[in-house]
């Protein structure tokens, strides 16, 4: 089990209480099955666990994109057509488009399955990896209180104070990372001075392998041709 720290929680707990670390061979794997009682899990047996590696998208079901709470997505990817298959892309994408359907899928990755939701926005493919169900944390979880009815004045209130901050629609371009501007300056700054600049040799990719995403995802759904 690891802290918020991404530190393993024994290894943390052992160095709190001796003021000494363990080593490596002294940590194991456990899966907590109840408060403070864990399964030990080999990370052989874990490696037996993967999924088998493969470069396909299995999709299985098409959904209404609407259906999908925001709340299971993680991160957005724009999926891009291979050579030779940009009229199917299109079609794919124009047809899930027009019918509002977000297409459901597993791929593996580093030897984990993920979940992907896939949609099309004006003839752009775009797949957001997603959480699982068990991995969802509901109100009551995070110790939210119920439901309580508020007074109809201070309702009004607050909408009045909303409606005089709100605009027609979301700007993102409007919106500054402070931190990672800042960190630009710094980097030119250094730059110009040319202090802690150093050249590397780029690295060359041999047989890089493309992946065709449509032909993929119609073979997930049984297409031959």
């Amino acid at each position: 089990m690891l802290g918020p720290d991404g530190q393993p929680l024994a290894r943390k707990y052992y160095a709190e209480k001796t003021g000494k670390d363990l080593d490596a061979d002294e940590v194991v794997r456990g899966y907590e099955i109840d408060k403070n009682k864990y399964v030990i899990v080999t990370d052989e047996e874990l490696e037996r666990l993967e999924p088998e590696k493969t470069r396909d998208i299995n999709l299985t079901q098409f959904v209404p994109a609407d259906s999908i709470p925001p709340l299971y997505f993680e991160r957005g990817y724009f999926l891009t057509p291979a050579a030779g298959s940009q009229k199917a892309y299109k079609l794919l994408a124009e047809t899930m488009d027009k019918n509002d359907l977000a297409g459901i899928a597993t791929f593996v990755l580093r030897g984990k399955e993920y979940l992907v939701a896939i949609f099309s926005e004006r003839g752009i493919l775009r797949a957001e990896t997603m959480r699982f169900a068990d991995e969802i944390r509901s109100p009551a979880d995070v110790g939210l209180p119920k439901k309580k009815d508020v007074p109809a004045a201070s309702v009004r209130k607050f909408e009045k104070l909303i409606s005089s901050r709100s605009k027609k629609q979301f700007s993102p371009t409007k919106l500054a990372d402070k931190q990672t501007d800042d960190l630009l300056k710094l980097v030119k700054k250094k730059e110009k001075q040319r202090g802690n600049v150093v050249r590397v040799e780029p690295e060359t990719e041999k047989d890089q392998k493309v992946v065709d995403l449509v032909q993929i995802l119609k073979k997930s759904l049984g297409g031959k041709k």
